[in-house]
């Protein structure tokens, strides 16, 4: 842990009274202890301009939670309980640990149901919503194509047409069979991955912990998807700048964001090249191939995170026409959707604006 001047000495403390992790920490998570204990190595707490700032690692992603406004045993509190509520959603829906219930749920497939506790119905009941929603652009058991797909693994070779069609039968969440409590993929192969909309959903549940303390002020932000309410001191919003992906590290535009949350996804970071020809890591499950329609970036604006992640990446799927008029179909929602060539936006986007 990295101190500063400001700082609060010594180790994150344990929160005060029960947390939503109480029953995950007494043993139901396999993985807890050790994913709890890497996340605690990456921990900073800061005080700086009359904010405490958290920031840590977790889900593969870079992690900070600001706020202002509250005593320093109520921020200190509120950090320990935010960083142990993170790690036991990681240790329980990450697909790469195969004792998480995701990882379970996977290796069961087309053998036997699962249990699921309420959370969980809860989670998979927001992936029912989003499938029915999108009509099946957005789909958690995409994994198979998404494999077949691996930009991460050079050389780069490009999956056969059959491996795809043989991918895509593994594929439909309408297979997926759920009943109170439980869940079972009916045919083996099949599998789980709540990519762009886990991360959404634990931003919005740290926002909600942030609520029922009390905290007025807070900006929730995990890998750039964000949630905040009311805002910096001295102003009544939070300022989120958008990142150009024609250069990267530069915004485009700067957003006053206070009572909403905001997500972007693109493929402009993670893509490779065979041939001259460039693949991104964002695949339609409907064709079993990577988004090919010229967008590079979408970024949607909406009252809570889930909505906002689920409508960016729907939107890049669909492309520039579809995707403006699926985000505007959805209320409160507004978004960019920037493009090879040019940028669209809602009609009410630029009422986001940081004033000038």
């Amino acid at each position: 842990m990295v101190l500063t001047k400001h700082q609060a000495q010594g180790p994150l403390p344990q929160p005060v009274g029960p947390t939503p992790v109480a029953d995950a920490l007494e043993g139901s998570l396999p993985a807890f202890d050790t994913v709890y204990r890497r996340v605690l190595g990456t921990v900073t707490r800061t005080f700086e301009q009359s904010q405490f700032k958290l920031r840590f690692v977790a889900m593969s992603t870079e992690c900070r939670v600001v706020f202002h406004g509250v005593t320093d045993r109520e921020a200190s509190d509120f950090q320990a309980e935010v960083v142990r509520w993170v790690a036991a959603f990681e240790a329980k829906y990450s697909r790469f640990i195969p004792a998480s219930l995701v990882g379970r749920i996977n290796a069961a497939a087309g053998r036997q149901w699962v249990d699921l506790d309420p959370e969980a119905d809860q989670v998979f009941g927001l992936c029912d919503a989003a499938v029915f929603f999108t009509r099946g652009a957005f789909d958690p058991t995409a994994l198979p194509i998404v494999k077949l797909w691996n930009w991460k693994t050079p050389p780069s070779v490009l999956p056969s047409s059959p491996d795809v069609e043989q991918a895509k039968q593994k594929v439909g969440w309408r297979k997926v069979q759920r009943r109170p409590g439980a869940i079972f993929l009916p045919e083996a192969g099949m599998s789980i991955d709540l990519g762009g909309i886990g991360k959404e959903y634990a931003v919005d549940r740290v926002f909600t912990m942030a609520r029922q303390r009390g905290i007025q002020n807070v900006l929730v932000d995990f890998g750039h998807d964000v949630r905040a309410a009311g805002g910096a001191p001295g102003k009544g919003f939070w300022s989120i700048g958008l990142e150009d992906p024609k250069s990267t590290g530069h915004c485009w535009v700067g957003l006053a964001i206070s009572d909403r949350a905001v997500a972007t996804s693109g493929d402009y970071l993670r893509n490779f090249e065979v041939n001259g020809r460039r693949f991104g890591h964002i695949v339609d499950p409907r064709t079993g191939y990577p988004v090919d329609n010229g967008c590079r970036a979408v970024s949607v604006c909406a009252q809570s995170c889930t909505v906002a992640g689920m409508l960016s990446t729907t939107a890049f799927i669909l492309g520039p026409s579809e995707g403006t008029r699926l985000i505007e179909s959805h209320l409160g929602a507004d978004g960019a959707i920037t493009t090879d060539r040019d940028r669209v936006t809602t009609r009410r986007f630029y009422e986001l604006l940081l004033p000038s």
